[in-house]
């Protein structure tokens, strides 16, 4: 049997230790990667094998040669140009011009497994499938293509790097697979065509036999230096069956190389691994860890949990914990490495020398005696694989977003745009804002890049100034509107829309790598400061509204701008609009943007009571940012969001039932069925969305593309509502002023819309779930829905007649939320009750 071994990578995510080395050859516990890929295949009596290459390829070739040392055949092509994963793949195949008949295996040169080839091949052949996809279960599969298969391993769908909401299975694609060669028909010559992006959904799409094995067994994608190194402890603890070098000496899990002296009063702890060569002084402790070969460790040295390449020196009093040291590297007398910290090749780190946890030292480098490296990287754990979150880049002010994280953030974000290209930045009212919002500027414009600073403006102006003009992209900081001790800092791209998931990991790759563009002099970027931003919001704000209704209509409204940024220019437009105005918190205040769930339904009281003593029609609190609105009816009572969208759904329905043509309205998956009730009654279509912002920013744009067959509303219930026509994205003040104009032109109350809306209940509950149960309990939910009217959209919702239960797993947060609607609360209970017992019981 032939297999192919993808050996080409730059290996960019393991960087600094591969700056100067291919992925496939890293040491893992005293062997390069590619080592137990090729013993592994052997195992399996697969001995044919063929590496494609493409970065610093003489290297894996001089370690392999013809492959008669590991007693296989070895071939190799170095690819010229990126054909991408299958077309690289189909190239090296027509090739080799498979005569036996047997399918070809494709495996990658820079995993560690154990998986059992053979039973792979077996299920492959017995399926008689086209192509086979071995896959594994993980614990956090956001990171890795899901597989969803039929009972019999049929593929019926691919999730490439899903958030949690989509995270159906915790069956990933672990990049190994078993090909037919007629698969090549479908594989395009001399371009490029990826497995999980082309061929898989082509494949899946035209109904051709393609199957999932989930094999048993270890297996890691070593795409991480922290998972590099945990591999290596993998290996030490015995967790994946792969052949460790070196003689057992003492203890069982004590491997030692030959010609290795090491003294009778060195203390070991754990398992650990010696290289050849090496010695190790008196009174020395290590703990959990690989010794290359030739490295020597002196007198009272401390190594624990850590990794060290070849030709290393540690001197006497130097302690390593959880740290990775590349070959040829000094340590000096009485260093001190933090934990997570990184030193690659040909370094050295001085006497008394401290390097502080996380920080990277890039080939070649010397740390001064004495002297203190701080670290690039410091923040709180949650940072330590995502930057990105729900809402962008969240953290503690000043501690875990300091202007130095900042700073960085945006230099990774400006080496991912062009050179000479213009971005916006915006930011609240709080100094602190400020600060954030001035170091990411200096980073963006290290790298080229020009910045047009709009200063303190509310999100949906950002968003249609980089809809209308020359800018790639934005950013805009914020004090959290949950927590007075966190900020955000939110990105978008050209278009408005909050960055692609896929593009925010780009960001972070370039970020983890400090792989920065830097400009000379007179090169770098620009900053500029555009003074007719608002006016252009406020032309275009107008040109989408019928004014004149609402002028006649004479609106008396209490309108609470929580001191937000919408204080700037929201009154001037409801000027135009004859509006009677009542404002509550209109100066603009840093301080006091943020509020407590608490202090949030004191201010709803507070519109409450104003709105009811002053006979208002309408009451209306915008959140700082001025994306969101909240709403008080006429009669002073405060609407839930949940019958908040049902009645600006309403609204919205009534006002196109006389366009003549079809409109589709987009709600979240959870959202309430009443307005599927009402849509229908209307002849209006309804979508399902994600509850995502991207997701629901998503469908506003498809409103935009062709009024007859484009979405005229998207709305979410907490308070966000999106209008196609003037942007697609959330716009609390243009919200309210397209709320006042359909009530105008209904000639209707907020408070009479209510009678109008289908009775039903609607909870909500959350159930605990670790980060690591969570793809587990996604499978099971998937499961136990087999057969059962289900949307896989985000999480699981299942139909049941009048009846229905969403449950999806928080992005953020170590828990399922679950969403019920039934005629009675009785029967809404019974569901969330029955399904929070099921996620409980699949956890144990």
């Amino acid at each position: 049997m032939n297999c192919i071994i993808m050996a080409g990578g730059f290996g960019t995510r393991l960087r600094p230790l591969t700056n100067n080395l291919p992925k496939p050859m890293v040491p893992m516990a005293n062997r390069p990667m590619i080592d137990y890929i090729i013993e592994l295949l052997k195992k399996h009596s697969i001995k044919d094998l063929t590496a494609l290459l493409y970065f610093q390829p003489e290297n894996l070739k001089n370690h392999l040669g013809d492959g008669s040392a590991f007693k296989v055949s070895m071939d190799y092509w170095t690819a010229k140009v990126d054909y991408g994963t299958a077309g690289s793949v189909a190239h090296a195949m027509r090739m080799k011009k498979n005569e036996s008949g047997n399918p070809t295996l494709i495996i990658s040169g820079d995993v560690l497994t154990d998986i059992d080839l053979s039973r792979a091949v077996e299920f492959h052949k017995k399926s008689k499938s086209l192509a086979t996809i071995i896959m594994t279960r993980v614990e956090n599969p956001l990171s890795f293509g899901i597989v969803i298969t039929d009972k019999k391993g049929r593929i019926t769908r691919f999730l490439e790097k899903p958030g949690w909401g989509e995270v159906f299975s915790d069956t990933i694609n672990t990049g190994i697979y078993i090909l037919e060669d007629d698969v090549l028909q479908f594989i395009p010559e001399n371009r490029e065509f990826d497995f999980s992006k082309d061929l898989f959904p082509f494949l899946l799409e035209n109904k051709k036999p393609i199957y999932g094995y989930v094999a048993e067994g270890y297996w890691k994608d070593v795409g991480s230096l922290e998972e590099y190194r945990q591999a290596n402890m993998d290996i030490l603890l015995g967790r994946v069956k792969v052949r460790i070098p070196g003689e057992k000496t003492g203890a069982a899990e004590m491997r030692v190389g030959a010609d290795s002296r090491i003294d009778y009063s060195s203390k070991f702890e754990g398992a650990n691994v010696i290289g050849a060569g090496c010695k190790i002084s008196m009174n020395t402790r290590i703990a959990n860890s690989v010794i290359g070969s030739n490295t020597v460790v002196e007198e009272g040295a401390v190594i624990i949990d850590s990794v060290l390449w070849d030709n290393v020196k540690i001197a006497s009093g130097a302690l390593l914990q959880e740290n990775i040291i590349g070959s040829n590297t000094e340590i000096a007398e009485g260093a001190h490495l933090g934990e997570g910290v990184v030193v690659s090749d040909h370094c050295r780190i001085g006497r008394r020398a401290t390097v502080k946890a996380n920080v990277k030292v890039w080939p070649h480098k010397s740390v001064e005696d004495e002297a203190i490296l701080a670290s690039s990287l410091i923040w709180g754990q949650k940072w330590s694989k995502n930057i990105f979150s729900t809402y962008g880049v969240t953290g503690l002010a000043n501690i875990e977003v300091s202007p130095e994280f900042a700073a960085r953030l945006g230099a990774a974000y400006g080496a991912s745009l062009p050179k000479g290209s213009f971005v916006s930045t915006s930011r609240d009212g709080h100094k602190t804002s400020r600060m954030i919002n001035r170091a990411i500027m200096t980073g963006i414009l290290s790298t080229g890049v020009n910045v047009h600073d709009y200063g303190v403006t509310p999100m949906p102006v950002c968003r249609l100034l980089a809809r209308g003009g020359s800018e790639v992209g934005g950013v805009h900081t914020r004090r959290s509107p949950f927590d007075t001790l966190l900020l955000d800092i939110k990105f978008f791209d050209s278009t408005g829309l909050d960055l692609h998931p896929g593009y925010e990991k780009t960001i972070e790759r370039l970020f983890y790598r400090e792989d920065f563009r830097r400009m000379p002099l007179e090169e770098t970027g620009e900053m500029l400061f555009p003074i007719h931003g608002f006016e252009y919001y406020q032309n275009s704000f107008m040109s989408a509204i019928d004014a004149e209704p609402v002028r006649k209509a004479g609106f008396k409204i209490v309108l609470d701008y929580s001191y937000g940024s919408s204080s700037r220019i929201f009154p001037a437009i409801l000027g135009k609009l004859d509006c009677e105005v009542i404002a509550l918190n209109a100066n603009l205040d840093g301080m006091k943007t943020t509020k407590t769930a608490e202090e949030f339904q004191k201010a709803l009281r507070q519109l409450s009571t104003i709105v009811r003593s002053l006979d208002a029609h309408a009451g209306f609190l915008l959140d700082a940012g001025g994306e969101k609105v909240f709403i008080v009816d006429d009669t002073g009572e405060i609407i839930d969001g949940d019958t908040a969208l049902n009645i600006v759904t309403l609204l919205t329905l009534k006002s196109s039932r006389a366009a003549g043509f079809k409109h589709t309205i987009a709600v979240p998956v959870t959202a309430s069925r009443a307005i599927d009730y009402m849509a229908k009654t209307y002849g209006v279509n309804v979508r399902r969305t994600k509850t995502t912002s991207r997701g629901l920013m998503e469908a506003a744009s498809e409103g935009i593309k062709s009024q007859d067959e484009g979405v005229v509303f998207v709305g979410e219930p907490t308070g966000g509502y999106i209008f196609p026509q003037f942007q697609p994205y959330f716009d609390g003040m243009y919200s309210i002023a397209k709320i006042l104009e359909m009530l105008a032109k209904e000639g209707t109350r907020l408070h009479k819309l209510i009678r109008e809306i289908p009775p039903s209940v609607l909870l909500q509950d959350r159930v605990s779930c670790s980060f690591e149960n969570k793809g587990t309990v996604m499978r099971r939910l998937a499961e136990d829905a087999q057969g059962k009217d289900m949307i896989l959209l985000e999480g699981i919702r299942i139909n049941f007649k009048d009846e229905w239960l969403a449950a999806y797993p928080s992005q953020d947060h170590p828990y399922f939320h679950i969403v019920a609607e039934a005629s009675t609360e009785r029967a809404a209970r019974g569901l969330i009750e029955k399904y929070a017992e099921k996620i409980k019981k699949w956890q144990r």
